[in-house]
C-alpha cells in the first residue's frame, strides 16, 4: 500500500489508533476526518504529503509528531483538533496552511522551523490557549486572521523579513498582546497602525 485514498476513514468515530506503513508516502483528503476517537496515530517517514483536512475533527487526538519527509501542511489539515496540546513540526516543512490548525483550542505551544515561509489565512484562529510564538526569519508572509480569536496570546515575536501581514490577522486577541520586532519593521509598522503593543528587538 501506498496511500491512503480520500475519505478512507471518514467518520470513523470508533477508530481509537492508527499505524501506517513505511510504503505510504500519501493521506488523501478527508481521510481521518471526524474520526472522533483517533487518540494516537504513527506517521511514517516515508510520508511527503497529509492531505486537505486529512485529520479535521479529530478531537481526541493530543499530539502528533510529523516525520521529516513531509514539507507542506495543508489546509484544514488539523482543524478543530480541539485536544490537540502539542506538534512538532520538521525542518522540511515550508508552509503551513490555511486554517490548518483553526479551533484548536487546546493547542499551547507550536514550534516554527527555520524552514516555513508563510503562515496562510486562518491558520491559527480561535487556538484560544496559545500564550505565544516566535515566527523564524524564514517566515515573509502572514496570511488573513492567522492568529485571529487567540485570546490567550500574549507574545509574538516577527523579525523584519516579513514583509507582508494581511488583515486582521491578530483580531480578537487580548490587548495585554506585545509583538516583538525591529523598528522600522512591517510588523512594527503594523503594531502601530493596529494600536498593538511593540517591544522592539536588536
Amino acid at each position: 500500500m501506498t496511500s491512503i485514498g480520500e475519505r478512507a476513514f471518514h467518520d470513523c468515530t470508533g477508530l481509537k489508533s492508527v499505524t501506517i506503513p513505511d510504503s505510504v508516502t500519501s493521506i488523501g483528503e478527508w481521510a481521518f476526518r471526524g474520526c472522533s476517537g483517533l487518540e494516537t496515530i504513527i506517521i511514517p517517514n516515508s510520508m511527503t504529503s497529509i492531505g486537505v483536512s486529512a485529520f479535521a475533527g479529530c478531537t481526541g487526538l493530543k499530539s502528533i509528531t510529523i516525520p521529516d519527509s513531509v514539507t507542506s501542511i495543508e489546509k484544514s489539515a488539523f482543524r478543530g483538533c480541539s485536544n490537540l496540546e502539542s506538534i512538532s513540526l520538521p525542518e522540511s516543512v515550508t508552509s503551513i496552511g490555511e486554517w490548518a490548525f483553526e479551533g484548536c483550542t487546546g493547542l499551547k505551544n507550536i514550534i516554527i522551523p527555520d524552514s516555513v515561509t508563510s503562515i496562510g489565512g486562518w491558520a491559527f484562529e480561535g487556538c484560544s490557549n496559545l500564550e505565544s510564538i516566535s515566527l523564524p526569519d524564514s517566515v515573509t508572509s502572514i496570511g488573513d486572521c492567522a492568529f485571529k480569536g487567540c485570546s490567550g496570546l500574549s507574545s509574538i515575536t516577527i523579525s523584519a523579513s516579513v514583509t507582508k501581514i494581511d488583515w486582521s490577522v491578530f483580531s480578537g486577541c487580548d490587548r495585554s498582546l506585545v509583538i516583538h520586532t525591529t523598528e522600522g519593521s512591517t510588523a512594527h509598522e503594523y503594531a502601530k497602525k493596529n494600536g498593538i503593543k511593540v517591544e522592539l528587538t536588536d
